[in-house]
């Protein structure tokens, strides 16, 4: 394989500015933050900064130190519930979905990740949020074959309803973003650090690998780096092989891969880092 390379999808803003709470910390609103996904950048953020919670349950986030946080229970299907909750927020990280590729379209995909990722959206542009971090996947370029690096501007080819509805979320977001003038960054994640990654090594899948460690990182980035109308980054390690290029992420953002899943799990093949 080719090391990384083209030109990601992406508008430049002059002038954006970066409104902050009286204490000198965005106020940041985490959808989906009992998730894995959000629990862990909320772990590694908490400090920096004054996040409003969302959760589906109040018990969701038992145990975990909140104190100088908001957490607030949200039903992304409920669009004035929405508005309440993006309002006096600087950045809205939208991870709250259903991550199932088999999951059922009437059943939860049409409420989860179609109406809700558009009330976030309307309720962030309502609200004046200053930028809107959408969580996008691989699944909305997963039929690729194996072997070849997605560009960010390749076209989309979903295998899944649950890759249509992030293909989805990427659409709105250039439309919000270039129509009604709100920033926002989609998110390609991949497979993210979890126990059926280990279990299921292959080299299709350490392609797609993204650490805890990294997405934190790529999360940060998207929220401090200024200028960025609208563009689509890419959510893996930096793996031998890489199922989505990262040239232009690292370009963009300054995004700093430090972890390789074909060296974590132990797999073969060969070397894709530039």
């Amino acid at each position: 394989m080719g090391g990384d390379q083209g030109q990601g999808q992406d508008r430049v803003q002059d002038g954006e500015s970066a409104p902050n709470q009286g204490d000198g910390r965005r106020a940041v609103l985490l959808t989906g933050a009992s998730g894995r996904i959000g629990s862990a950048f909320f772990a590694h953020a908490r400090d920096r900064y004054r996040f409003r919670l969302t959760v589906r349950r109040p018990d969701a986030l038992a145990g975990v130190p909140t104190a100088g946080h908001e957490v607030i229970e949200l039903d992304i299907a409920d669009p004035d519930a929405c508005q309440r909750a993006c309002a006096g927020i600087d950045t809205v990280i939208h991870l709250a979905a259903d991550p199932s590729p088999e999951a059922d379209f009437y059943g939860s995909l049409l409420d989860n990740n179609i109406k809700g990722t558009y009330n976030v959206f309307r309720a962030a542009k309502d609200q004046g949020c200053r930028r809107l971090i959408y969580a996008s996947s691989v699944n909305a370029v997963v039929g690729y074959p194996a072997g070849v690096t997605v560009l960010p501007d390749q076209p989309v080819w979903p295998t899944n309803v649950y890759g249509v509805t992030k293909c989805f979320g990427e659409a709105l977001g250039i439309y919000f973003a270039e129509t009604e003038g709100l920033p926002i960054i989609a998110v390609r994640i991949g497979a993210y650090e979890a126990p059926w990654v280990a279990e299921d090594p292959s080299p299709e899948t350490l392609a797609m690998f993204v650490s805890r460690r990294d997405l934190n990182h790529l999360l940060d980035r998207c929220v401090e780096v200024p200028g960025v109308t609208f563009a689509i980054v890419q959510g893996v390690s930096d793996n031998r092989e890489k199922k989505l290029d990262l040239a232009a992420t690292r370009a963009l953002l300054g995004y700093e891969p430090q972890d390789d899943g074909f060296a974590r799990y132990g797999a073969g093949g060969g070397d894709d880092r530039s």
